[in-house]
């Protein structure tokens, strides 16, 4: 269930078992809707040794699950011995009068010596929150932008509430991100555009080789 819509309608399960997926070191979950924590996926951070997310999420798991609020910090070492710092941004899941009653949901950044640093956008579909993360982090190398334009017709009369393709394509301006992941516009029936109709977007802005469009299973090297 949404905790406004409704039923949510699920088309395909996940394209990777956790086996196949393999040795994980962290999970990051902006929120825990159904259609981006979902039953299996919850199941999982049981098993992560470490996952992140609101505190209001953290609070139904083990202390592997920890809370995080905007703009809190969390340092993690890698295998190779650098420090990774992952910051909770702010995401708006839906316009003013919404987000505030669909929430919480944050977004995070990563940042580490000699790696990309990395926006995760999490359910944001608000361009002024876009604005706020450029203006913290300035030199975003690759973001991963929760897309597929999600809407339903009984909240804020059908408003996305996450970044639709054209969204998308400006927040990658705002962000000057020379890398485009999206992700979150597959195998659910409330995501009105797909991976085809984003790269039709970017193409016709002369931005189809900052996207790196990745089908379920799909896995690609990007290079800065």
């Amino acid at each position: 269930h949404h905790p406004i819509a409704g039923p949510l309608t699920k088309q395909t399960g996940p394209a990777l078992t956790p086996e196949e997926v393999g040795e994980v070191d962290l999970v990051l979950a902006s929120h825990e809707h159904i259609d981006n924590l979902d039953y299996s996926g919850r199941g999982f951070l049981t098993i992560a040794p470490l996952a992140l997310t609101p505190p209001d999420v953290a609070k139904a798991f083990a202390d592997n699950v920890e809370g995080m609020e905007e703009h809190d910090q969390k340092s993690i070492t890698l295998r190779d011995g650098r420090t990774l710092t992952i910051t909770a941004v702010p995401a708006h899941h839906g316009p003013e009068g919404v987000w505030e009653v669909i929430g919480p949901v944050i977004g995070f950044v990563l940042e580490a010596e000699n790696l990309p640093t990395i926006y995760i956008s999490g359910d944001n579909s608000e361009l002024d929150v876009v604005e706020g993360i450029t203006a913290q982090f300035p030199h975003i190398d690759i973001a991963v932008l929760f897309v597929g334009g999600a809407k339903f017709d009984a909240i804020a009369d059908g408003a996305y509430i996450t970044l639709s393709n054209e969204r998308a394509l400006a927040a990658a301006n705002i962000l000057k991100a020379p890398k485009v992941i999206p992700i979150h516009e597959d195998s659910w029936d409330h995501f009105s555009q797909n991976l085809t109709e984003i790269r039709e977007v970017f193409s016709a802005a002369d931005k189809a080789d900052a996207l790196v469009g990745l089908a379920p299973g799909d896995s690609a090297e990007v290079q800065i």
